[in-house]
């Protein structure tokens, strides 16, 4: 149960940010936002959320969440010059909650930096997408000392639906995290591979991904991304950009303990593939914005294929909750 006398900070409006501020939100909690952009968090007003001009007025919040994009940008939130930590005046949350992608060793420089500061710190990357949020299908993994997690986990209860899974100590929730992003690399290139290679054997897109779905094979994951494989929509859940930052991130891991990981490395290698071939189309930029799984049109064309809508209304498995 959430303590209604807490004050909890939020920073981070994006595809994520916002629906899991705005779970928050809804079920009534003392919520204090803050975003670059302004207006974007303005919508949670309605729910009873708290606009803030300075991410610095969220000092005296008592439990600080961030969902923001990278480790630099974490970095200017905890300790910029207009930072929660310079901007304190004595005052300063007593847990900080990071549900951002970044890397361990960043997240251990943080760790040690805000318990400087007598304040605790909670790595609490999440699975999923903003679909997934609202649908209440999020999954949290989450690290840092035990009693400090316990205090945030209604918190992040609230914001899952799906499940929150404390792994220990320090940054072991970073490495489960890069893990899972690692898996969700492997397992989308070679679902783009079989998938190409039954449609070109003449298997309708839709028709094979319904089997795998149904088999002992189908996953949340398969079954949310059918919808958009066979229709060809790349509306973004997560970029080409994300996805080869965490299996860098996922191969540096691997040299550091020692495991060999020789599918990654072929995973990480086709994925630039994708890169390459952004270059011909009219507006590369704009085109790598488009979600990760374009990279199926990427494969397609090395087949020998160019991919066409097949135009079929498929659930996704994410319908949202009423």
């Amino acid at each position: 149960m959430q303590n209604a006398k807490q004050r909890i900070g939020w920073v981070g409006m994006g595809r994520m940010g916002y629906p899991m501020a705005e779970r928050l939100a809804k079920v009534g909690t003392a919520l204090h936002v803050w975003n670059r952009t302004r207006a974007k968090a303005e919508p949670l007003a309605a729910h009873g959320a708290s606009i803030v001009d300075r991410v610095s007025d969220l000092a005296g919040t008592d439990v600080l969440f961030t969902m923001v994009s990278t480790g630099a940008d974490l970095e200017q939130v905890y300790f910029g010059e207009n930072g929660v930590v310079s901007g304190r005046n004595g005052s300063l949350p007593g847990i900080f909650v990071d549900c951002s992608s970044i890397g361990a060793d960043q997240s251990a420089d943080f760790r040690a930096r805000l318990e400087g500061f007598g304040a605790k710190f909670i790595a609490a990357p999440v699975s999923g997408n903003g679909k997934c949020v609202k649908a209440g299908k999020l999954s949290v993994v989450a690290s840092g000392p035990k009693q400090a997690f316990e205090t945030v986990e209604p918190y992040l209860q609230t914001i899952a639906g799906n499940g929150v899974s404390y792994v220990g100590d320090g940054e072991l929730a970073r490495i489960c995290k890069i893990a899972h992003n690692v898996l969700l690399g492997v397992v989308t290139q070679n679902l783009a591979e079989i998938t190409i290679l039954a449609e070109k054997a003449g298997v309708p897109r839709h028709a094979f991904l319904a089997f795998i779905n149904n088999s002992v094979m189908g996953s949340i994951f398969t079954r949310y991304k059918t919808p958009a494989i066979v229709n060809l929509d790349w509306t973004t859940t997560f970029t080409p950009a994300l996805l080869r930052k965490d299996l860098d991130l996922g191969l540096k891991a691997g040299r550091e303990h020692g495991v060999p990981m020789p599918v990654t490395a072929a995973t990480r290698e086709a994925l630039q593939t994708h890169f390459g071939a952004a270059q011909l189309q009219a507006d590369p930029g704009a085109y790598l914005e488009k979600d990760f799984a374009a990279m199926f049109e990427t494969l397609a064309l090395a087949a020998g294929i160019r991919l066409q809508s097949e135009d079929k209304k498929i659930p996704t498995g994410l319908e949202v909750e009423k």
